[in-house]
């Protein structure tokens, strides 16, 4: 620990330095999703960032499931229920939502409190704490690899709840328009307001 803590500053300096150089970001993505009493959730599809703070999650499994941030409100949208719920970026819960900063002006020091770390193999493991308490979350896990690259994150909810990405094939500027981050969904669809999107997973 002592070893990986010695590094972790300019770890961390790295990785900010290889985000915040990127206007916009593509990544493939893998989605775990686990809370007590309840079945695993696997999931996978195709993340696509745009700063700032723009996200656009495209997904395979479930089909046309869509979570999507324009940089000041996040939807969801679930085509078994035939749902669009709408709620403000800071206000949401989704534990997706602290994602979006990566394509801001990423700084670990102005979003987390305290860090940790530990090496796995050529990578490292970087626990940060949020800096409010009044976060969705408890804690942020990633996995940064050799090259500055985060390949995991791992966001523990208030709940215990976990959701665990993988990521791969990562784009830097990859070609992402404005127009991927406007929502309008198909005729029929029940539009609900403000509504907890941590609840929405349940």
């Amino acid at each position: 620990m002592a070893a990986a803590d010695t590094r972790l500053d300019p770890l961390l300096h790295a990785v900010e330095n290889h985000y915040n150089r990127a206007q916009s970001l593509k990544l493939e993505f893998s989605e775990t999703y686990s809370v007590a009493r309840r079945p695993t959730q696997v999931e996978r599809g195709t993340l696509f960032l745009r700063k700032p703070g723009k996200m656009r999650w495209d997904y395979a499994a479930p089909a046309g499931k869509i979570f999507l941030s324009d940089g000041k409100n996040v939807f969801l949208y679930t085509p078994d229920t035939h749902r669009l719920e709408k709620s403000k970026l800071k206000e949401s819960e989704d534990l997706r939502a602290p994602l979006a900063f990566l394509l801001g002006k990423l700084n670990f020091w102005k979003e987390f409190r305290s860090f940790t770390s530990r090496v796995e193999g050529d990578s490292t493991w970087v626990v940060a704490a949020p800096n409010s308490e009044q976060a969705a979350y408890t804690q942020v896990e990633f996995l940064v690899a050799t090259d500055s690259t985060i390949r995991r994150v791992r966001i523990t909810g208030q709940d215990r709840s976990v959701l665990d990405f993988t990521f791969a094939n990562e784009q830097i500027n990859a070609p992402v328009t404005p127009a991927m981050f406007a929502f309008t969904p198909p005729p029929g669809t029940e539009v609900v307001e403000d509504k907890d999107f941590a609840e929405a997973r349940k």
